[in-house]
Protein backbone atom coordinates (compact mmCIF):
# COMPACT_ATOMS: atom_id res chain seq x y z
CA UNK A 1 0.00 0.00 0.00
CA UNK A 2 2.63 2.00 0.93
CA UNK A 3 4.54 1.50 -2.65
CA UNK A 4 1.20 2.46 -4.65
CA UNK A 5 0.85 5.88 -2.18
CA UNK A 6 4.68 6.33 -3.45
CA UNK A 7 3.82 5.37 -6.49
CA UNK A 8 1.00 7.88 -7.39
CA UNK A 9 3.11 10.69 -5.81
CA UNK A 10 6.00 10.16 -8.04
CA UNK A 11 3.62 9.33 -11.42
CA UNK A 12 1.94 12.97 -10.84
CA UNK A 13 5.35 14.53 -11.20
CA UNK A 14 6.20 12.16 -14.02
CA UNK A 15 2.92 14.03 -15.62
CA UNK A 16 4.68 17.29 -16.76
CA UNK A 17 6.75 14.90 -18.83
CA UNK A 18 4.70 13.99 -21.05
CA UNK A 19 1.07 11.57 -21.72
CA UNK A 20 3.70 8.81 -23.17
CA UNK A 21 6.37 9.19 -20.09
CA UNK A 22 3.72 9.13 -17.63
CA UNK A 23 1.42 6.76 -19.29
CA UNK A 24 4.05 3.57 -19.62
CA UNK A 25 5.95 5.06 -15.92
CA UNK A 26 2.92 4.00 -13.94
CA UNK A 27 2.30 1.02 -15.72
CA UNK A 28 5.92 -0.06 -15.49
CA UNK A 29 5.48 0.28 -11.39
CA UNK A 30 2.33 -1.45 -11.32
CA UNK A 31 4.33 -4.78 -12.94
CA UNK A 32 7.50 -4.19 -10.31
CA UNK A 33 4.81 -4.04 -7.64
CA UNK A 34 3.48 -7.17 -8.85
CA UNK A 35 6.34 -8.58 -9.09
CA UNK A 36 7.60 -8.05 -5.46
CA UNK A 37 4.07 -9.53 -4.41
CA UNK A 38 5.01 -12.40 -5.98
CA UNK A 39 8.30 -12.70 -4.30
CA UNK A 40 6.92 -12.30 -0.83
CA UNK A 41 4.73 -15.07 -1.24
CA UNK A 42 8.04 -17.59 -0.81
CA UNK A 43 9.18 -15.44 1.62
CA UNK A 44 10.75 -18.02 4.62
CA UNK A 45 9.38 -14.92 7.43
CA UNK A 46 5.32 -15.84 5.56
CA UNK A 47 2.50 -13.44 5.40
CA UNK A 48 0.60 -13.16 8.24
CA UNK A 49 1.53 -9.89 9.29
CA UNK A 50 -0.48 -6.84 11.82
CA UNK A 51 0.48 -3.10 11.69
CA UNK A 52 -1.50 -1.63 14.35
CA UNK A 53 -4.69 -1.97 14.92
CA UNK A 54 -5.61 -0.78 10.98
CA UNK A 55 -3.47 -3.29 8.65
CA UNK A 56 -3.49 -7.41 8.92
CA UNK A 57 -2.69 -8.98 5.78
CA UNK A 58 -2.74 -12.68 5.41
CA UNK A 59 -2.11 -15.48 2.65
CA UNK A 60 -6.36 -14.93 1.42
CA UNK A 61 -5.90 -11.42 1.81
CA UNK A 62 -2.27 -11.12 -0.08
CA UNK A 63 -3.36 -12.79 -3.25
CA UNK A 64 -6.28 -10.64 -3.91
CA UNK A 65 -4.02 -7.84 -3.42
CA UNK A 66 -1.72 -9.36 -5.86
CA UNK A 67 -4.32 -10.16 -8.30
CA UNK A 68 -5.76 -6.04 -7.89
CA UNK A 69 -2.18 -4.52 -8.94
CA UNK A 70 -2.43 -7.29 -12.09
CA UNK A 71 -5.19 -6.45 -13.22
CA UNK A 72 -4.87 -3.10 -13.08
CA UNK A 73 -1.30 -3.11 -15.01
CA UNK A 74 -2.66 -5.33 -17.56
CA UNK A 75 -5.99 -3.22 -17.81
CA UNK A 76 -4.05 -0.04 -18.49
CA UNK A 77 -2.15 -2.16 -21.25
CA UNK A 78 -5.47 -3.12 -22.86
CA UNK A 79 -6.21 0.22 -22.83
CA UNK A 80 -3.20 2.08 -24.91
CA UNK A 81 -4.69 2.20 -28.17
CA UNK A 82 -8.16 3.58 -26.92
CA UNK A 83 -6.81 6.50 -24.44
CA UNK A 84 -3.14 6.92 -24.60
CA UNK A 85 -2.80 6.79 -27.86
CA UNK A 86 -6.21 8.83 -28.71
CA UNK A 87 -5.31 11.62 -26.17
CA UNK A 88 -8.42 10.51 -24.37
CA UNK A 89 -7.41 12.07 -21.11
CA UNK A 90 -5.15 9.70 -20.08
CA UNK A 91 -4.03 11.64 -17.09
CA UNK A 92 -7.03 11.33 -15.40
CA UNK A 93 -7.42 8.13 -16.80
CA UNK A 94 -4.12 6.85 -14.77
CA UNK A 95 -5.40 8.69 -11.76
CA UNK A 96 -8.96 6.77 -11.43
CA UNK A 97 -7.40 3.44 -12.08
CA UNK A 98 -4.52 4.05 -9.29
CA UNK A 99 -7.46 5.21 -6.79
CA UNK A 100 -9.51 2.72 -7.45
CA UNK A 101 -6.12 0.09 -7.33
CA UNK A 102 -5.35 1.87 -3.73
CA UNK A 103 -9.14 1.93 -2.21
CA UNK A 104 -8.51 -2.11 -3.59
CA UNK A 105 -5.43 -2.77 -1.60
CA UNK A 106 -7.07 -1.18 1.26
CA UNK A 107 -10.20 -3.07 1.52
CA UNK A 108 -8.50 -6.37 1.46
CA UNK A 109 -5.78 -5.21 4.07
CA UNK A 110 -8.00 -2.79 7.06
CA UNK A 111 -8.90 -5.19 10.29
CA UNK A 112 -12.37 -4.26 11.10
CA UNK A 113 -15.86 -4.43 9.73
CA UNK A 114 -16.70 -0.91 9.91
CA UNK A 115 -13.08 0.17 7.61
CA UNK A 116 -14.15 -2.41 5.19
CA UNK A 117 -17.38 -1.00 4.44
CA UNK A 118 -16.39 2.67 4.01
CA UNK A 119 -13.53 1.09 1.30
CA UNK A 120 -16.56 -1.40 0.20
CA UNK A 121 -18.43 1.42 -0.80
CA UNK A 122 -16.00 4.08 -1.98
CA UNK A 123 -14.57 2.12 -4.54
CA UNK A 124 -17.77 2.44 -6.44
CA UNK A 125 -16.99 5.79 -7.30
CA UNK A 126 -13.71 4.97 -9.53
CA UNK A 127 -14.98 2.80 -11.20
CA UNK A 128 -18.31 4.75 -11.93
CA UNK A 129 -16.23 7.69 -13.10
CA UNK A 130 -14.33 5.47 -15.58
CA UNK A 131 -17.76 4.16 -17.34
CA UNK A 132 -19.18 7.35 -17.32
CA UNK A 133 -16.09 9.24 -18.81
CA UNK A 134 -14.79 6.35 -21.14
CA UNK A 135 -17.37 4.36 -21.53
CA UNK A 136 -18.87 4.67 -25.56
CA UNK A 137 -22.29 3.98 -25.27
CA UNK A 138 -25.07 6.62 -24.81
CA UNK A 139 -26.74 4.43 -21.71
CA UNK A 140 -23.80 4.37 -19.54
CA UNK A 141 -25.23 6.94 -17.65
CA UNK A 142 -28.39 4.59 -16.74
CA UNK A 143 -25.78 1.48 -15.85
CA UNK A 144 -24.01 3.60 -13.34
CA UNK A 145 -27.52 4.43 -11.71
CA UNK A 146 -28.13 0.65 -11.71
CA UNK A 147 -24.66 -0.24 -10.20
CA UNK A 148 -25.33 2.58 -7.37
CA UNK A 149 -28.56 1.45 -6.81
CA UNK A 150 -28.33 -2.10 -6.44
CA UNK A 151 -25.15 -1.96 -4.24
CA UNK A 152 -25.82 1.10 -1.88
CA UNK A 153 -29.01 0.23 -1.18
CA UNK A 154 -28.37 -3.68 -0.51
CA UNK A 155 -25.73 -2.73 1.54
CA UNK A 156 -27.89 -0.46 3.62
CA UNK A 157 -29.03 -3.50 6.29
CA UNK A 158 -24.93 -4.30 6.47
CA UNK A 159 -24.31 -0.48 8.23
CA UNK A 160 -27.29 -0.72 10.61
CA UNK A 161 -25.53 -3.99 11.72
CA UNK A 162 -22.25 -2.25 12.09
CA UNK A 163 -24.05 0.26 13.70
CA UNK A 164 -25.80 -2.39 16.12
CA UNK A 165 -22.29 -4.42 17.13
CA UNK A 166 -20.57 -0.76 17.61
CA UNK A 167 -23.13 0.02 20.18
CA UNK A 168 -23.08 -3.14 22.15
CA UNK A 169 -19.33 -4.02 21.75
CA UNK A 170 -17.23 -0.52 20.73
CA UNK A 171 -15.30 -2.20 17.94
CA UNK A 172 -15.94 -4.60 15.06
CA UNK A 173 -12.21 -6.22 14.00
CA UNK A 174 -12.16 -9.62 12.26
CA UNK A 175 -12.26 -12.65 13.91
CA UNK A 176 -14.40 -11.91 16.89
CA UNK A 177 -18.12 -13.18 17.67
CA UNK A 178 -20.53 -10.57 18.45
CA UNK A 179 -24.05 -11.50 18.30
CA UNK A 180 -26.03 -13.33 20.24
CA UNK A 181 -27.13 -17.12 18.77
CA UNK A 182 -31.34 -15.91 18.71
CA UNK A 183 -30.29 -12.93 16.36
CA UNK A 184 -28.61 -15.47 13.94
CA UNK A 185 -31.05 -14.83 11.33
CA UNK A 186 -31.19 -11.20 11.07
CA UNK A 187 -26.91 -11.33 11.20
CA UNK A 188 -27.27 -13.83 8.39
CA UNK A 189 -29.56 -11.71 6.09
CA UNK A 190 -27.78 -8.32 6.83
CA UNK A 191 -24.02 -9.13 6.50
CA UNK A 192 -24.85 -11.31 3.31
CA UNK A 193 -26.95 -9.14 1.29
CA UNK A 194 -24.32 -6.65 0.40
CA UNK A 195 -21.81 -8.98 -0.75
CA UNK A 196 -24.29 -11.03 -2.53
CA UNK A 197 -24.93 -8.22 -4.77
CA UNK A 198 -21.80 -7.34 -5.12
CA UNK A 199 -20.56 -11.06 -6.17
CA UNK A 200 -23.56 -11.16 -7.32
CA UNK A 201 -26.00 -13.91 -7.19
CA UNK A 202 -28.94 -14.46 -9.64
CA UNK A 203 -31.58 -12.00 -9.02
CA UNK A 204 -29.50 -9.19 -7.59
CA UNK A 205 -27.75 -9.30 -10.81
CA UNK A 206 -28.94 -7.33 -13.53
CA UNK A 207 -26.77 -4.52 -12.85
CA UNK A 208 -23.54 -6.28 -13.99
CA UNK A 209 -24.30 -7.80 -17.80
CA UNK A 210 -25.97 -3.64 -17.85
CA UNK A 211 -21.94 -1.85 -16.16
CA UNK A 212 -20.04 -4.86 -18.57
CA UNK A 213 -21.54 -3.53 -21.42
CA UNK A 214 -21.67 -0.01 -21.09
CA UNK A 215 -17.97 -0.23 -19.41
CA UNK A 216 -14.89 0.62 -21.33
CA UNK A 217 -12.37 -2.25 -21.75
CA UNK A 218 -10.41 -1.21 -18.27
CA UNK A 219 -13.92 -1.11 -16.66
CA UNK A 220 -14.54 -4.32 -17.63
CA UNK A 221 -11.38 -6.14 -17.00
CA UNK A 222 -11.38 -4.43 -13.37
CA UNK A 223 -15.33 -5.46 -12.59
CA UNK A 224 -14.75 -8.38 -13.70
CA UNK A 225 -11.35 -9.02 -12.36
CA UNK A 226 -11.33 -7.20 -9.09
CA UNK A 227 -14.60 -5.89 -7.98
CA UNK A 228 -16.69 -8.99 -7.81
CA UNK A 229 -14.21 -10.61 -5.50
CA UNK A 230 -15.35 -8.01 -3.03
CA UNK A 231 -17.73 -9.75 -2.26
CA UNK A 232 -16.18 -13.37 -1.66
CA UNK A 233 -14.13 -11.64 0.33
CA UNK A 234 -16.92 -10.07 2.50
CA UNK A 235 -18.45 -12.73 2.49
CA UNK A 236 -15.76 -15.09 4.25
CA UNK A 237 -14.49 -12.64 6.55
CA UNK A 238 -18.05 -11.51 7.73
CA UNK A 239 -18.65 -15.70 8.18
CA UNK A 240 -14.98 -16.14 10.61
CA UNK A 241 -16.15 -12.60 12.37
CA UNK A 242 -19.68 -13.59 13.10
CA UNK A 243 -20.16 -16.73 12.97
CA UNK A 244 -23.58 -17.21 13.58
CA UNK A 245 -25.58 -18.24 10.05
CA UNK A 246 -28.53 -20.39 10.65
CA UNK A 247 -28.82 -23.73 8.56
CA UNK A 248 -32.05 -22.73 7.18
CA UNK A 249 -30.60 -19.04 5.69
CA UNK A 250 -27.51 -21.31 4.19
CA UNK A 251 -30.01 -23.54 2.72
CA UNK A 252 -32.09 -20.80 1.65
CA UNK A 253 -28.77 -18.89 0.08
CA UNK A 254 -27.56 -22.35 -1.48
CA UNK A 255 -30.65 -22.88 -3.82
CA UNK A 256 -31.03 -19.55 -4.37
CA UNK A 257 -26.81 -18.95 -5.39
CA UNK A 258 -26.69 -23.10 -7.15
CA UNK A 259 -30.18 -22.56 -9.00
CA UNK A 260 -29.77 -18.66 -9.86
CA UNK A 261 -25.98 -20.01 -11.26
CA UNK A 262 -27.95 -22.82 -13.82
CA UNK A 263 -30.43 -20.23 -14.80
CA UNK A 264 -27.72 -17.68 -15.34
CA UNK A 265 -25.84 -20.63 -17.58
CA UNK A 266 -28.84 -21.00 -19.23
CA UNK A 267 -29.40 -17.16 -20.07
CA UNK A 268 -26.43 -17.03 -21.96
CA UNK A 269 -27.22 -18.92 -24.74
CA UNK A 270 -30.25 -16.28 -25.57
CA UNK A 271 -27.32 -13.42 -25.45
CA UNK A 272 -26.75 -11.37 -28.37
CA UNK A 273 -23.94 -9.25 -27.55
CA UNK A 274 -20.64 -10.55 -26.42
CA UNK A 275 -19.39 -9.10 -23.44
CA UNK A 276 -23.33 -9.88 -21.90
CA UNK A 277 -22.25 -12.99 -22.51
CA UNK A 278 -19.17 -12.83 -20.60
CA UNK A 279 -20.53 -11.23 -18.05
CA UNK A 280 -23.48 -13.96 -17.28
CA UNK A 281 -21.01 -16.70 -17.27
CA UNK A 282 -19.14 -14.96 -14.45
CA UNK A 283 -23.26 -15.03 -12.91
CA UNK A 284 -22.17 -18.85 -12.84
CA UNK A 285 -18.72 -19.10 -11.39
CA UNK A 286 -19.23 -17.50 -8.94
CA UNK A 287 -22.57 -18.94 -7.95
CA UNK A 288 -19.66 -21.93 -7.05
CA UNK A 289 -17.77 -19.43 -4.94
CA UNK A 290 -21.32 -19.08 -2.88
CA UNK A 291 -21.38 -22.74 -2.17
CA UNK A 292 -17.91 -23.06 -1.13
CA UNK A 293 -18.49 -20.00 1.03
CA UNK A 294 -21.15 -21.66 2.71
CA UNK A 295 -20.20 -24.81 3.03
CA UNK A 296 -17.94 -24.27 6.12
CA UNK A 297 -15.26 -26.22 4.81
CA UNK A 298 -11.34 -25.70 4.32
CA UNK A 299 -11.37 -26.85 0.93
CA UNK A 300 -14.36 -25.00 0.04
CA UNK A 301 -12.35 -21.68 1.35
CA UNK A 302 -9.47 -22.70 -0.29
CA UNK A 303 -11.17 -23.05 -3.42
CA UNK A 304 -12.87 -19.95 -3.52
CA UNK A 305 -9.79 -18.39 -3.78
CA UNK A 306 -8.44 -20.37 -6.09
CA UNK A 307 -11.60 -19.26 -8.14
CA UNK A 308 -11.74 -15.73 -7.75
CA UNK A 309 -8.00 -15.83 -8.69
CA UNK A 310 -8.36 -17.94 -11.62
CA UNK A 311 -11.56 -15.73 -13.17
CA UNK A 312 -10.33 -12.56 -12.14
CA UNK A 313 -7.56 -12.91 -14.75
CA UNK A 314 -9.67 -15.27 -17.14
CA UNK A 315 -12.68 -12.95 -17.75
CA UNK A 316 -10.78 -9.76 -18.02
CA UNK A 317 -8.83 -11.51 -20.84
CA UNK A 318 -12.06 -12.50 -22.32
CA UNK A 319 -13.55 -8.95 -21.99
CA UNK A 320 -9.99 -7.53 -23.19
CA UNK A 321 -10.91 -9.93 -26.71
CA UNK A 322 -14.53 -8.82 -26.80
CA UNK A 323 -13.03 -5.27 -26.95
CA UNK A 324 -10.54 -6.12 -29.49
CA UNK A 325 -12.85 -8.27 -31.65
CA UNK A 326 -15.46 -4.94 -31.36
CA UNK A 327 -12.76 -2.85 -33.21
CA UNK A 328 -12.59 -5.12 -36.43
CA UNK A 329 -16.39 -5.82 -36.66
CA UNK A 330 -17.71 -2.28 -35.65
CA UNK A 331 -20.64 -4.49 -33.36
CA UNK A 332 -20.59 -7.30 -30.86
CA UNK A 333 -23.74 -8.87 -32.04
CA UNK A 334 -23.18 -12.31 -31.62
CA UNK A 335 -25.07 -12.80 -35.45
CA UNK A 336 -22.75 -10.40 -36.98
CA UNK A 337 -19.61 -11.95 -35.40
CA UNK A 338 -18.01 -14.43 -37.46
CA UNK A 339 -15.04 -15.60 -39.33
CA UNK A 340 -12.48 -14.84 -36.51
CA UNK A 341 -10.19 -17.72 -37.56
CA UNK A 342 -9.68 -15.81 -41.15
CA UNK A 343 -9.65 -12.32 -40.14
CA UNK A 344 -7.29 -12.44 -36.98
CA UNK A 345 -6.01 -15.94 -36.38
CA UNK A 346 -3.63 -14.81 -33.79
CA UNK A 347 -6.42 -13.57 -31.29
CA UNK A 348 -8.37 -16.32 -32.40
CA UNK A 349 -5.90 -18.36 -30.60
CA UNK A 350 -6.34 -16.92 -27.55
CA UNK A 351 -10.09 -16.53 -27.94
CA UNK A 352 -9.41 -20.98 -28.10
CA UNK A 353 -7.23 -20.60 -24.40
CA UNK A 354 -9.12 -18.60 -22.56
CA UNK A 355 -12.84 -20.11 -23.40
CA UNK A 356 -10.38 -23.53 -22.77
CA UNK A 357 -9.98 -21.91 -19.44
CA UNK A 358 -13.02 -20.90 -18.93
CA UNK A 359 -14.68 -24.09 -19.02
CA UNK A 360 -12.07 -25.12 -16.77
CA UNK A 361 -9.92 -27.38 -19.01
CA UNK A 362 -6.61 -28.42 -17.68
CA UNK A 363 -3.80 -27.88 -16.28
CA UNK A 364 -5.39 -24.26 -15.65
CA UNK A 365 -6.64 -23.01 -11.72
CA UNK A 366 -9.92 -23.03 -12.50
CA UNK A 367 -10.21 -27.05 -12.91
CA UNK A 368 -9.00 -27.18 -9.23
CA UNK A 369 -10.86 -24.63 -8.56
CA UNK A 370 -14.26 -26.24 -9.40
CA UNK A 371 -12.70 -29.56 -8.19
CA UNK A 372 -12.57 -28.25 -4.71
CA UNK A 373 -15.30 -26.14 -4.80
CA UNK A 374 -17.70 -29.18 -6.15
CA UNK A 375 -16.34 -31.49 -3.30
CA UNK A 376 -16.80 -29.18 -0.86
CA UNK A 377 -20.57 -28.47 -1.84
CA UNK A 378 -21.17 -32.26 -1.69
CA UNK A 379 -19.61 -32.93 1.52
CA UNK A 380 -22.52 -30.26 2.65
CA UNK A 381 -24.88 -32.04 0.92
CA UNK A 382 -25.88 -34.40 -1.25
CA UNK A 383 -29.00 -32.87 -2.63
CA UNK A 384 -27.39 -30.13 -4.49
CA UNK A 385 -24.60 -32.91 -6.55
CA UNK A 386 -27.18 -32.15 -9.32
CA UNK A 387 -26.93 -28.72 -9.13
CA UNK A 388 -23.83 -28.70 -9.22
CA UNK A 389 -22.80 -30.81 -12.16
CA UNK A 390 -26.00 -29.36 -14.32
CA UNK A 391 -23.83 -25.60 -13.34
CA UNK A 392 -20.25 -27.09 -14.36
CA UNK A 393 -21.74 -29.05 -17.89
CA UNK A 394 -23.45 -25.08 -19.17
CA UNK A 395 -19.99 -23.97 -18.38
CA UNK A 396 -17.93 -26.11 -20.95
CA UNK A 397 -20.69 -25.51 -23.13
CA UNK A 398 -21.60 -21.97 -23.05
CA UNK A 399 -17.38 -21.26 -23.97
CA UNK A 400 -17.52 -23.86 -26.68
CA UNK A 401 -20.61 -21.91 -28.05
CA UNK A 402 -18.99 -18.19 -27.70
CA UNK A 403 -15.79 -20.02 -29.27
CA UNK A 404 -17.14 -21.44 -32.50
CA UNK A 405 -19.77 -18.64 -33.09
CA UNK A 406 -17.40 -15.76 -33.02
CA UNK A 407 -14.66 -17.73 -34.88
CA UNK A 408 -16.04 -20.03 -37.30
CA UNK A 409 -18.36 -18.77 -40.21
CA UNK A 410 -17.69 -16.44 -43.38
CA UNK A 411 -16.11 -13.06 -42.18
CA UNK A 412 -18.77 -10.15 -43.17
CA UNK A 413 -18.05 -7.66 -46.30
CA UNK A 414 -17.74 -4.69 -44.49
CA UNK A 415 -15.00 -6.20 -42.07
CA UNK A 416 -11.56 -4.60 -43.06
CA UNK A 417 -8.29 -6.44 -42.88
CA UNK A 418 -5.82 -6.20 -40.32
CA UNK A 419 -2.20 -5.47 -40.95
CA UNK A 420 1.17 -7.86 -40.15
CA UNK A 421 1.67 -4.82 -37.25
CA UNK A 422 -1.99 -4.80 -35.55
CA UNK A 423 -2.00 -8.60 -35.78
CA UNK A 424 1.29 -9.18 -33.63
CA UNK A 425 0.53 -6.32 -31.14
CA UNK A 426 -2.56 -7.89 -30.77
CA UNK A 427 -1.34 -11.52 -30.65
CA UNK A 428 1.47 -9.98 -28.14
CA UNK A 429 -1.09 -8.77 -25.70
CA UNK A 430 -3.46 -11.57 -26.01
CA UNK A 431 -0.64 -14.30 -25.42
CA UNK A 432 0.61 -11.99 -22.37
CA UNK A 433 -2.78 -12.69 -20.62
CA UNK A 434 -3.22 -16.31 -21.25
CA UNK A 435 0.46 -16.24 -20.17
CA UNK A 436 0.41 -14.73 -17.03
CA UNK A 437 -2.85 -16.87 -15.80
CA UNK A 438 -0.99 -20.20 -16.59
CA UNK A 439 1.99 -18.94 -14.58
CA UNK A 440 -0.07 -17.46 -11.88
CA UNK A 441 -1.87 -21.16 -11.24
CA UNK A 442 1.77 -23.16 -11.39
CA UNK A 443 2.65 -20.63 -8.70
CA UNK A 444 -0.82 -20.73 -6.48
CA UNK A 445 -0.48 -24.89 -7.13
CA UNK A 446 3.01 -24.64 -5.29
CA UNK A 447 2.14 -21.80 -3.10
Amino acid sequence: MFSLGVTGILMMLLSGLGCAVFWWSVLLGCILMYLTSLSLWYSPVGLSSCWGEFLVVDNFSFSLISLTILVSSLSMLASVRDVEKLGNKPVEFVFYILMLTLVLVLCFSVSNLLNFYIMFEFSLIPILLIIIGWGYQPERLQAGKYMLLYTVSASLPLLALIIMILVKDGSVFWGWSFMSSEWSWLVSVCASLAFLVKLPVYGIHLWLPKAHVEAPVAGSMLLAGVLLKLGGYGLIRVFFTLGLFSVLAISIIFCIGLGGGIIASMVCFVQNDVKALVAYSSVGHMSLVLGGIYSNTEWGWLGCLLMMVAHGLCSSGMFFLASETYKFYKTRSLFLVKGGLVLIPGVALCWFLMCAINMAAPPSLNLWGELMLGISILSYSMLFALLTGVMTFFSGLYSWYLYTITQHGQCPLWVRGVTVLEEYILYFISFLLVFVLTVTSFILMNF
